[in-house]
């Protein structure tokens, strides 16, 4: 492993020589964080990437996120560092599982979480993100809606919308092992906390949260509250950011078991190996671009509320 200082200038030669964009997803490394371009939630990112001059993505993030690029920029070459970054919940459903699920339920329509494979968000209706989930829904003029993976966030909206719901049962490991005792211990132990989560955590634990956001949305809470701790309910990542624009503020992370090991699998070495080779380039076949990406286009003609 070559010296830190001179790796980071490679790699920053390196973007610079491919007229390349670096984007790093908030829950990756610190120091892939802090040599991004434009850091932030997946689709975000992609769109950032889509509207720059680049022509060479570099997406520190999962399989799905760097599909979404190449689904919203066809004529850049997008690159995963690390191949075997996958999501657990995106893989939890297929699109066979969905065609089957459609079977059952002929015009309701589908709502996919963007933390999917680009083959199932061709199959689907719409997209959401965490942070416009309810809106989405909402927006959709039929009475029943099913929505995928993730059967947290499908709760939590389903509390907030009067559609009639159903979801697929899938979840995020990582937010799912953040438990009700590890929160209670937290706020125990820091008394004037409050306790911020990501709707992918447990409905048990969404409910003693004193907001519910995405990652975007809790950056945007730790500048605007005057409270001075908060308890983190997402992926450990978050933290680096969060302490670098609120340093009078103190960050919590309740359990240590908020880590997801595909987030924490791309470094800078790789990030450096993947632009010095043009190696490990992700691809989505037209005909699933064209249907993913009018998917996602339906959902950006929603309001967004971050």
């Amino acid at each position: 492993m070559q010296d830190r200082v001179a790796l980071k200038e490679e790699v920053k030669a390196l973007l610079k020589e491919r007229n390349a964009i670096m984007l790093a997803h908030n829950y990756q490394r610190d120091e892939v964080q802090e040599a991004a371009d434009i850091t932030g939630d997946s689709l975000a990112l992609s769109q950032a990437a889509a509207e720059s001059e680049a022509k060479v993505i570099v997406f520190c993030g999962v399989h799905f996120m760097a599909e979404s690029a190449a689904i919203l920029s066809p004529r850049k070459t997008v690159i995963l560092p690390r191949m075997d970054a996958g999501c657990p919940m995106a893989d939890m459903i297929t699109p066979e599982d969905l065609v089957k699920e459609k079977e059952k339920r002929p015009g309701v329509p589908v709502v996919a979480y963007v933390n999917t494979s680009a083959a199932v968000k061709a199959l689907s209706d719409i997209c959401c993100t965490s942070a416009n989930a309810v809106k989405v829904v909402d927006s959709l003029p039929e009475d029943r809606v099913y929505m995928i993976p993730d059967r947290n966030l499908s709760h939590y909206v389903s509390l907030r919308s009067k559609k009639k719901m159903e979801w697929w049962d899938g979840y995020c490991p990582t937010h799912e092992r953040l438990k009700v005792e590890e929160v209670l211990k937290a706020r125990e132990e820091n008394k004037d906390a409050l306790f911020v989560c990501h709707p992918e955590c447990s409905p048990e634990v969404v409910k003693l949260a004193d907001h519910v956001c995405s990652t975007s949305g809790m950056y945007k809470f730790a500048k605007a509250t005057q409270a001075k701790t908060l308890i983190i309910g997402t992926e450990m990542g978050i933290l680096y950011k969060l302490r670098k624009e609120n340093p009078d503020k103190r960050f919590v992370l309740p359990s240590r078991s908020l880590i997801c090991p595909n987030m924490k699998l791309t470094t800078l070495d790789d990030v450096a190996e993947s632009l010095r080779e043009m190696k490990n380039i992700v691809t989505v076949s037209e005909d699933i671009r064209e249907k993913a990406k009018a998917a996602l286009d339906r959902m950006l003609k929603v309001p967004r509320d971050f």
